[in-house]
């Protein structure tokens, strides 16, 4: 049984990020489709390596456009917060490193949302070990997060906005 795709939530932000994103890589295709056949036309030497890395290249931004592509076509925008008070997706949240006391502020997005560069606020995968324990916290919620390094952080939620 073939299961259907899952449907992936994006900030509007994280949605605009994506397309712009969408189309410099759609433009970075056409360049590097330009430069491989300018290759195969100068090219008397089927080994030629430099024709074999425009190939991969030219691989691997189709890849990325079909990733990219996909995500779109699963997205819908976050709109609606079902728990206002609690940390979900699309939430800005401020944290407070119990140990050295400092805060940050972070947003909880999908993965694919958070691997897209660019944006104002530090993102935070909502399946990072952060972004799992953040997850339908409250203001004032202290939780730990095991680092992959064995150290233990303690943060406590200090403002929850969306």
């Amino acid at each position: 049984m073939v299961q259907a795709p899952r449907q992936v939530r994006l900030t509007r932000e994280g949605h605009e990020r994506l397309q712009r994103t969408l189309a410099q890589e759609q433009a970075r295709l056409a360049e590097a489709t330009r430069i491989l056949q300018e290759q195969m036309e100068t090219s008397a030497d089927t080994e030629d390596t430099g024709l074999e890395d425009a190939k991969r290249e030219k691989m691997n931004i189709e890849a990325r456009i079909e990733e990219l592509e996909e995500t779109l076509a699963r997205a819908t925008i976050i709109e609606d917060h079902e728990n206002e008070g609690t940390v979900e997706l699309g939430a800005i949240v401020t944290l407070t490193n119990e140990t050295t006391k400092k805060d940050m502020r972070v947003q909880i997005v999908s993965a694919p949302e958070a691997a897209v560069l660019g944006g104002t606020l530090p993102r935070i995968s909502e399946e990072s070990p952060v972004g799992r324990q953040l997850m339908g916290r409250r203001t004032g919620e202290t939780f730990v997060v095991n680092l992959e390094n064995g150290k233990q952080v303690k943060y406590r939620v200090t403002n929850i906005e969306y």
